[in-house]
């Protein structure tokens, strides 16, 4: 069975979770339809009121919550606390300004004709979603969060590793008072998503995952003329200039490249640092990498946490291991890791160059790539040269020439004196790679809407 929970910290099998049968997914499609068919006709207080109440029940139970998702993929315990807060904190969100945001628009009478046009917002139907492990709440109040309040209704396929987290989510939206086929949970095979894709009551597919993921599912959908939204991996450039408060960037780029183990699409992965500041930014970096202590994700004194899984550890050492055989020098930092659970050595890679296959690949975990550069414009260009475009940062005293620094630099989001983060009312996407479309803020509930022009002409306007 593909469901299953694998605890990382251990490499035991906890549960195993039975695909979806055939008959059970049409049924599931049918279900969503007909929910869809009322839900787009309920009010803004009705839909806020649901959503509404599953925000504050994660929040009354975040430790319940919180546990599974330590349990499923290795997140700290801390860090899938702070999970669950941004979860509620996203549905929140919408739930307050969906409303606003989805407001009928006046357009201008530019021809002076007396007409009254306007565009409004419609719902369009029933949304696929596709998400990944790293973040199992997060990813999925992203999406459910603005569909919900814009009148459309949701069917998830989660990642394979995470089915209780999956569950759980669900369940929450049924406890809030959802009507059955609003959220719908599926343990469906890659065959079933397929199906699912050329079903014409599925109007839209929404997917966060790898590139091979989103090529497919991209093509799959392009053949049923079905709009997509990805967000696909990332390799952000963390770029520290001469004059950067050099406690601060250190801070950063630690929490940067460590936080959820590393295994996050806007981790900062490389590090640009100006040659003048170079030896002192590596040696502060490595010494404070190295406090960061292996063990149990549910210990609140654990730095490092294992891996996702075992297969997601032996790729990212295979990886370090084809950096070195290509010229890379690998520094190991920190105490070893234990030799039990799916854990990976902290590790700082330097001199690397283009022809390294890592070079434009992505470490998804706790290994860091830096990079020494002689100048500004060195730093623009290796942040520049990824198949990536998701974020990145710039470190700098001068905020305003950090700010026309971040405009150079080819991707959807760039923070100055701060890594790439995310919250409800900031708009997440990249370009390049890294996928296209925009989740979160006023921008991620307009992409699965239906703006519609109404135009009413007076009757004796001329043709």
């Amino acid at each position: 069975m593909a469901y299953k929970t694998v605890n990382p910290y251990t490499n035991e099998l906890v549960a195993t979770f039975p695909d979806l049968r055939k008959d059970e997914l049409e049924q599931a499609v049918a279900q969503a339809q007909a929910t869809y068919a009322r839900w787009s006709r309920t009010d803004f207080p009705e839909r806020r009121a649901i959503v509404k109440k599953a925000a504050r029940l994660l929040r009354e139970n975040s430790d319940h919550y919180a546990r599974l998702l330590t349990l499923e993929m290795g997140k700290l315990l801390r860090e899938s606390r702070q999970e669950v807060t941004l979860s509620a904190d996203i549905l929140d969100y919408y739930a307050d300004k969906a409303e606003e945001f989805l407001a009928p628009q006046p357009v201008p009478d530019e021809a002076g004709r007396g007409d009254r046009a306007m565009v409004i917002s419609q719902p369009m139907g029933v949304i696929l979603a596709i998400e990944p492990w790293n973040f199992p709440y997060y990813q999925l109040a992203r999406v459910v969060g603005p569909q919900f309040m814009a009148g459309n209704v949701v069917m998830v396929k989660h990642a394979s590793n995470v089915p209780q987290s999956a569950a759980a989510f669900a369940r929450l939206f049924d406890d809030a008072g959802a009507p059955e086929g609003l959220y719908t949970n599926l343990y469906a095979t890659h065959a079933q998503l397929e199906t699912l894709i050329d079903d014409p009551r599925i109007i839209g597919v929404a997917l966060t995952g790898s590139e091979g993921a989103g090529a497919r599912i991209a093509a799959r959908a392009g053949q049923n003329l079905k709009k997509t939204t990805m967000e696909l991996g990332g390799s952000d450039a963390f770029i520290v200039l001469s004059d950067a408060d050099m406690e601060q960037a250190v801070k950063w780029a630690v929490w940067g490249r460590m936080n959820n183990g590393g295994q996050c699409c806007v981790a900062s992965k490389r590090m640009i640092v100006m040659d003048d500041i170079a030896d002192e930014f590596l040696r502060r970096f490595t010494e404070a990498l190295g406090r960061l202590e292996p063990g149990d994700p549910m210990d609140e004194a654990t730095g490092l946490p294992p891996m996702s899984s075992q297969g997601a550890a032996d790729q990212l050492n295979e990886q370090v291991r084809m950096a070195v055989k290509h010229g890379a020098k690998a520094i190991r930092v920190g105490p070893a890791p234990p030799q039990r659970g799916a854990f990976v050595q902290t590790t700082v890679l330097t001199d690397i160059t283009p022809e390294n296959p890592v070079y434009h690949q992505e470490l998804f975990g706790p290994v860091a790539m830096f990079f020494r550069v002689r100048d500004e414009e060195e730093a623009i260009r290796i942040a520049n040269d990824s198949p990536f475009g998701l974020g990145g940062s710039v470190f700098t005293r001068d905020t305003d020439h950090g700010t026309d620094v971040a405009r150079r630099i080819e991707t959807g989001m760039v923070f100055v004196n701060h890594p790439t983060w995310t919250r409800a009312d900031l708009p997440f996407g990249g370009i390049k790679r890294s996928g296209y479309g925009r989740e979160l803020s006023s921008l991620g509930i307009q992409e699965f809407v239906n703006k519609k022009l109404i135009d009413v002409v007076p009757i004796d306007a001329a043709a």
